[in-house]
Protein backbone atom coordinates (compact mmCIF):
# COMPACT_ATOMS: atom_id res chain seq x y z
CA UNK A 1 0.00 0.00 0.00
CA UNK A 2 3.06 2.46 1.24
CA UNK A 3 5.71 0.33 0.79
CA UNK A 4 7.25 2.70 -1.52
CA UNK A 5 6.84 5.49 0.76
CA UNK A 6 9.24 4.51 3.44
CA UNK A 7 11.98 6.89 4.16
CA UNK A 8 14.85 4.30 4.41
CA UNK A 9 17.81 5.49 6.45
CA UNK A 10 20.61 4.52 8.90
CA UNK A 11 20.32 4.65 12.35
CA UNK A 12 21.41 7.52 14.44
CA UNK A 13 22.58 8.31 17.87
CA UNK A 14 19.43 10.90 18.10
CA UNK A 15 16.67 8.43 17.64
CA UNK A 16 16.00 7.01 20.93
CA UNK A 17 13.07 8.16 20.94
CA UNK A 18 11.89 7.55 18.59
CA UNK A 19 12.76 3.73 18.59
CA UNK A 20 11.62 3.95 22.08
CA UNK A 21 8.52 4.54 20.58
CA UNK A 22 8.20 2.14 18.20
CA UNK A 23 9.51 -0.72 19.79
CA UNK A 24 6.72 0.47 23.04
CA UNK A 25 4.11 0.49 20.85
CA UNK A 26 4.33 -2.71 19.25
CA UNK A 27 5.48 -4.40 22.27
CA UNK A 28 2.64 -7.10 22.62
CA UNK A 29 3.39 -7.60 18.82
CA UNK A 30 6.94 -8.20 19.07
CA UNK A 31 6.51 -10.61 21.96
CA UNK A 32 5.70 -13.66 20.62
CA UNK A 33 8.60 -13.27 18.52
CA UNK A 34 11.72 -11.64 21.07
CA UNK A 35 13.45 -12.65 24.27
CA UNK A 36 12.20 -11.50 27.13
CA UNK A 37 12.88 -8.19 27.74
CA UNK A 38 13.13 -6.17 31.47
CA UNK A 39 10.70 -3.04 31.69
CA UNK A 40 13.47 -0.99 31.03
CA UNK A 41 14.87 -2.32 27.79
CA UNK A 42 13.11 -0.10 25.92
CA UNK A 43 13.32 3.60 28.03
CA UNK A 44 14.88 6.26 25.91
CA UNK A 45 17.97 6.26 28.12
CA UNK A 46 18.84 3.03 27.02
CA UNK A 47 18.03 3.12 23.66
CA UNK A 48 20.55 6.11 23.88
CA UNK A 49 23.43 4.24 24.95
CA UNK A 50 22.21 0.95 22.89
CA UNK A 51 22.53 3.76 19.92
CA UNK A 52 25.91 4.80 20.69
CA UNK A 53 26.97 1.22 20.65
CA UNK A 54 25.76 0.87 17.39
CA UNK A 55 27.44 3.47 16.40
CA UNK A 56 30.75 2.08 17.23
CA UNK A 57 29.78 -1.23 15.86
CA UNK A 58 28.97 0.35 12.47
CA UNK A 59 32.81 2.55 12.51
CA UNK A 60 34.25 -0.91 13.45
CA UNK A 61 32.00 -2.74 10.18
CA UNK A 62 30.80 -5.38 12.41
CA UNK A 63 26.81 -4.18 12.43
CA UNK A 64 24.57 -1.93 10.26
CA UNK A 65 21.10 -0.68 11.86
CA UNK A 66 18.15 1.09 9.03
CA UNK A 67 14.85 2.58 9.95
CA UNK A 68 11.61 2.64 7.89
CA UNK A 69 10.09 5.67 8.43
CA UNK A 70 7.13 7.58 7.33
CA UNK A 71 7.60 10.83 6.49
CA UNK A 72 4.28 12.63 7.45
CA UNK A 73 4.49 11.46 10.78
CA UNK A 74 8.22 11.41 11.82
CA UNK A 75 7.03 7.89 13.42
CA UNK A 76 9.70 4.54 12.90
CA UNK A 77 7.50 1.91 11.45
CA UNK A 78 10.10 -0.38 10.79
CA UNK A 79 13.83 -1.98 11.55
CA UNK A 80 16.12 -3.66 9.96
CA UNK A 81 19.77 -4.62 11.35
CA UNK A 82 22.77 -6.55 9.39
CA UNK A 83 24.77 -7.63 12.93
CA UNK A 84 27.75 -10.34 13.30
CA UNK A 85 29.15 -9.00 10.26
CA UNK A 86 31.66 -11.36 9.92
CA UNK A 87 34.60 -10.68 7.35
CA UNK A 88 37.08 -12.99 5.32
CA UNK A 89 37.08 -15.51 4.37
CA UNK A 90 32.91 -15.92 5.98
CA UNK A 91 31.77 -12.12 4.55
CA UNK A 92 28.59 -12.99 5.58
CA UNK A 93 25.88 -11.53 8.49
CA UNK A 94 22.76 -11.88 10.48
CA UNK A 95 19.65 -10.04 9.40
CA UNK A 96 16.81 -8.86 12.03
CA UNK A 97 13.85 -7.03 10.95
CA UNK A 98 10.32 -6.15 12.99
CA UNK A 99 7.71 -4.06 11.19
CA UNK A 100 4.63 -2.08 13.03
CA UNK A 101 1.37 -3.94 13.89
CA UNK A 102 -0.48 -1.54 11.93
CA UNK A 103 1.84 -1.89 8.65
CA UNK A 104 1.64 -5.53 8.21
CA UNK A 105 1.01 -6.81 4.72
CA UNK A 106 1.78 -3.34 3.27
CA UNK A 107 5.01 -3.85 1.28
CA UNK A 108 6.70 -1.46 3.57
CA UNK A 109 9.14 -4.60 5.39
CA UNK A 110 10.22 -6.21 1.85
CA UNK A 111 10.85 -2.85 0.80
CA UNK A 112 13.14 -1.73 3.78
CA UNK A 113 14.82 -5.41 3.88
CA UNK A 114 15.35 -5.67 -0.16
CA UNK A 115 17.07 -2.01 0.35
CA UNK A 116 19.40 -4.01 3.44
CA UNK A 117 20.06 -6.85 1.54
CA UNK A 118 21.53 -4.49 -1.53
CA UNK A 119 23.43 -2.47 0.91
CA UNK A 120 24.94 -5.99 2.11
CA UNK A 121 25.88 -6.86 -1.18
CA UNK A 122 26.59 -3.91 -3.18
CA UNK A 123 28.02 -1.63 -0.66
CA UNK A 124 29.89 -4.31 2.07
CA UNK A 125 30.42 -7.06 -0.59
CA UNK A 126 29.06 -9.66 1.78
CA UNK A 127 28.51 -13.27 0.04
CA UNK A 128 25.77 -14.40 2.25
CA UNK A 129 23.12 -12.64 4.21
CA UNK A 130 21.24 -15.36 6.89
CA UNK A 131 17.53 -14.52 8.15
CA UNK A 132 16.12 -17.52 10.69
CA UNK A 133 12.59 -17.74 11.62
CA UNK A 134 10.10 -19.24 14.11
CA UNK A 135 7.96 -21.93 11.79
CA UNK A 136 4.45 -20.78 12.70
CA UNK A 137 5.96 -17.01 11.90
CA UNK A 138 4.33 -17.30 8.32
CA UNK A 139 4.56 -13.70 7.42
CA UNK A 140 8.26 -14.14 8.55
CA UNK A 141 8.54 -17.08 5.64
CA UNK A 142 6.68 -15.09 2.84
CA UNK A 143 8.95 -12.49 3.81
CA UNK A 144 11.96 -14.34 3.12
CA UNK A 145 10.41 -16.04 0.27
CA UNK A 146 9.36 -12.93 -1.60
CA UNK A 147 13.74 -11.51 -1.30
CA UNK A 148 14.84 -14.92 -2.30
CA UNK A 149 16.15 -16.25 0.80
CA UNK A 150 16.46 -20.03 0.93
CA UNK A 151 15.54 -22.85 3.11
CA UNK A 152 19.18 -24.08 4.50
CA UNK A 153 18.20 -25.98 8.22
CA UNK A 154 15.48 -26.43 10.86
CA UNK A 155 17.42 -26.02 14.26
CA UNK A 156 15.75 -27.25 17.04
CA UNK A 157 15.63 -25.01 20.70
CA UNK A 158 17.84 -22.20 18.60
CA UNK A 159 17.05 -19.10 20.79
CA UNK A 160 15.46 -18.56 23.62
CA UNK A 161 12.30 -16.63 22.93
CA UNK A 162 9.95 -15.18 24.90
CA UNK A 163 10.70 -17.24 28.03
CA UNK A 164 10.78 -20.73 25.84
CA UNK A 165 13.34 -22.53 23.68
CA UNK A 166 12.20 -22.35 20.22
CA UNK A 167 12.90 -24.22 16.91
CA UNK A 168 14.27 -21.80 14.22
CA UNK A 169 14.21 -22.05 10.09
CA UNK A 170 17.59 -20.58 9.02
CA UNK A 171 17.45 -19.18 5.74
CA UNK A 172 20.16 -17.46 3.57
CA UNK A 173 20.36 -15.18 0.67
CA UNK A 174 24.12 -15.82 -1.82
CA UNK A 175 25.43 -13.03 -3.63
CA UNK A 176 25.50 -14.02 -7.20
CA UNK A 177 26.67 -11.21 -8.19
CA UNK A 178 30.81 -12.10 -9.02
CA UNK A 179 33.01 -10.90 -6.42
Amino acid sequence: MFGGLVEIRLAEVGDGAALSDFYTRNADHLRRWEPTRSGAYHRVPVWERRLQAWQAEFQEGRSVHFLGILPDASRVITVCSLINIIRWPFQACNMGYAVDRHCEGRGVMKTLCGHVVAYAFDVLKLNRVMANYMPDNHRSAALLRSLDFTIEWVAKRYLLINGCWEDHVLTARINTKKA
